[in-house]
């Protein structure tokens, strides 16, 4: 199949227009420095992957509290903010672009890393232990009240602000894959009975506060959100998610975003009550630029790209094993195969 569509240029909005359609989707490393301050080699690590239309950094905790996996990097700190800028500087001298992802894992997180304990919408805790530290089992998180929420809220949009002090073009803000916004999305991880919860309207006040704090504080077009309406991580999925996700989706097309993305390791897999894959569900009720991700090969994502399933495809594994991702497709020269081990280094 022709890859053309891949290499199409995309008006985000007035301010953003990428290059090409491939993204490099946000790839957790866990290689910052002590004091999760990113490093030169992290930097030259993005640089050589500046020819994608746009990077997603890897998760970066908004935080102290936020972490749940060693090593990943913050942007909390002015020696974070100081840290990546070495990392934009990087990126925009190849001619890239590059957004960050900001995250808060929620009940996921652990108290070993920070001496905090975890915070998520119940007191419900994730059975487990934690990847990279298997020793450690999940706790039970502290759930979260009102005025917690708020200060949640203000502490996303610090980490905008921080993030677009450091060069960032934009953020995403990560409300997938089972970490905290979330946890607030899903009735098997909300059990509250405040205005946060029991309803769609209340399970979605909380992520749609920080997309309108944080497009707010650092411009609706430099905004992307990122979404698992099919639980498979974290999470045990609940048919009734799916009137979660019809509401709140249908708030986002009320507003203005970058980008919505898909958050799901593999995209093939099927939700009864979405009517089958989480791609097509979005596609269906998001009237806006929409990120496809989860397994995607440069045939597929071309093909999905050509026939009008999505309009950006992110790339993950293979841009590991690939730098030169974007050149080796525009060539059509063969990609290197990911492994596992791949990830024991930054390349």
């Amino acid at each position: 199949m022709a890859l053309t569509a891949l290499f199409q240029p995309i008006t985000l909005n007035d301010e953003l227009t990428l290059p090409n359609r491939i993204t490099m989707a946000p790839l957790t490393r866990c290689m910052a420095d002590p004091g999760l301050v990113p490093t030169e080699q992290m930097a030259e690590y993005y640089g050589r992957r500046a020819e994608a239309g746009l990077i997603i950094s890897e998760a970066t905790i908004i935080r102290a509290d936020a972490q749940g996996y060693p090593d990943v990097p913050g942007i909390f700190t002015t020696e974070q903010i100081e840290g990546w800028k070495k990392v934009t500087a990087k990126v925009h001298a190849n001619g890239g672009k590059i957004f960050m992802q900001l995250w808060h894992v929620g009940r996921v997180a652990h108290s070993y890393f920070s001496g905090l304990p975890p915070v998520a919408p119940s007191a419900i805790r994730h059975e487990g232990t934690l990847p990279r530290m298997r020793d450690l089992s999940y706790e039970t998180p502290k759930a979260l009240t009102s005025d917690d929420i708020q200060v949640l809220v203000n502490d996303y949009v610090t980490a905008a602000k921080n993030a677009m002090a450091a060069g960032f073009d934009g953020v995403e803000i990560h409300g997938a894959n089972g970490y905290l916004i979330d946890q607030f999305l899903h009735y098997d991880t909300n059990k509250r009975d405040d205005e946060y919860g029991q309803t769609p309207e209340n399970m979605s006040r909380f992520a749609l506060a920080v997309v309108d704090a944080v497009s707010a504080a650092v411009g609706a077009k430099r905004t992307a959100l990122r979404i698992t309406p099919g639980a498979y991580a974290h999470i045990q999925p609940d048919p009734r998610d799916r009137e979660v996700f019809d509401y709140f989706i249908e708030q986002l097309n009320q507003r203005e975003l970058a980008y919505l993305h898909l958050g799901i390791f593999d995209d093939s897999l099927e939700f009864d009550f979405l009517g089958g894959r989480s791609s097509q569900y979005i596609r269906e009720h998001y009237r806006g630029t929409f990120m496809n991700v989860g397994g995607l090969t440069p045939d597929t994502a071309a093909a999905g790209i050509e026939s009008g399933a999505f309009d950006l495809a992110a790339i993950g594994r293979l841009f590991i094993a690939n730098p030169d991702f974007v050149k080796r497709v525009q060539d059509n020269q063969p990609l290197v195969t990911y492994k596992p081990e791949m990830l024991a280094e930054l390349v």
